[in-house]
């Protein structure tokens, strides 16, 4: 998802307390998505409770969240708003994808084949997830911000203005929108399966910022939105045959992406509005980031009460959620 720019950009490799005692404005919404494609059990169906509902994603936000915040780490979960209309088309396709892969899924399975892939492909996001993540989130004691359309855009307006230190996302689209640093990697750290191959690597915390990116690459932000246009964005599909290298050495040479536009002989459909879209976002002022009490029974009721969680492990869990609270309040401004 988003915009595609890993060739282009050096990532720094950090460790979760580099990180500690600041905040970081997550990109609910992607992160959910590593959640639900990651935790599944070995012939890739999703965690469920009793009645058939998905709980991959709440088994990921209790379990990967708490250790973060056992690390001093202070999370702030970003939810996206109302798509803009540019974006039907990307999300249509990702719908498309979605059913083709579950189809897929179902075939591997009846076949007595290995559909893992299928089936991390297949997940999606839906009210009830939505719903339950918010409402985990909130008994965790964690704020979430609700982004009047895009919460990449919204955690980059957060973090440029300094009330978080970092976004969290795994896509690029957050530096385009203006975010001083981005680290990806949060929420899937550990041993990763390489894609149909028996080879696991280490996943670790990598950083990129953004100052020190555009000075690299001798460009300012608004020349980097363009590569990004040229590539293909969630608004457009970008130029035939245009890579990021290629988008760099044309920017460079022809100045603004209407120069490179020019001299292509090309045309992009609505260009100017999706660089304004990236370049001043639809965001709000109206969001309070600070941490509360985690409410440990409110936890314990909805997952093992209503989501079949296994008793013991969550209130372990939830208690050393509670512990950390306490450590963090023992400490001068920590979370505030």
């Amino acid at each position: 998802m988003g915009v595609d720019l890993g060739d282009l950009l050096q990532k720094k490799k950090i460790e979760i307390k580099d990180l500690s005692g600041r905040w970081v404005a997550v990109d609910a919404f992607n992160t959910l998505y590593q959640f639900l494609s990651i935790i599944r059990q070995r012939d890739g169906t999703p965690l469920m409770d009793s009645s058939g509902r998905v709980t991959s994603h709440l088994s990921g936000i209790l379990y990967r969240t708490t250790s973060l915040i056992e690390a001093g780490v202070k999370v702030a979960y970003v939810f996206d708003g109302q798509p803009h209309p540019l974006k039907s088309g990307t999300l249509q396709e990702r719908s498309d994808i979605r059913e083709k892969a579950a189809a897929a899924w179902e075939e591997a399975k009846a076949e007595g084949e290995d559909g893992f892939k299928y089936a991390q492909a297949a997940s999606r996001l839906n009210a009830e997830i939505l719903e339950d993540s918010k409402r985990l989130i909130l008994s965790m004691g964690l704020p979430i911000i609700q982004a009047p359309s895009e919460g990449e855009a919204q955690a980059a307006y957060m973090a440029a203005r300094g009330d978080v230190y970092i976004v969290g996302s795994q896509d690029y689209d957050s530096l385009l929108f203006g975010a001083p640093r981005v680290v990806r990697n949060l929420a899937i750290t550990g041993k990763r399966k390489l894609p149909k191959k028996n080879i696991y690597v280490d996943v670790e915390p990598e950083v990129m910022t953004l100052e020190d990116e555009l000075a690299r690459m001798g460009i300012d932000h608004k020349k980097l939105v363009e590569i990004g246009i040229m590539c293909g964005t969630d608004y457009n599909p970008g130029l035939p045959r245009v890579g990021p290298k290629t988008a760099l050495k044309l920017i460079r040479e022809k100045g603004n992406l209407e120069a490179v536009l020019d001299s292509q002989g090309e045309t992009l459909e609505n260009y100017a509005e999706i660089r304004d879209l990236f370049l001043h976002p639809d965001v709000t002022d109206d969001y309070t980031i600070k941490m509360s009490k985690p409410k440990v029974e409110e936890v314990v009721s909805f997952l093992c009460g209503e989501r079949d969680f296994d008793v013991g492990r969550v209130e372990k869990t939830a208690h050393r959620l509670e512990e950390a609270y306490k450590v963090g309040q023992s400490t001068l401004d920590r979370w505030f």
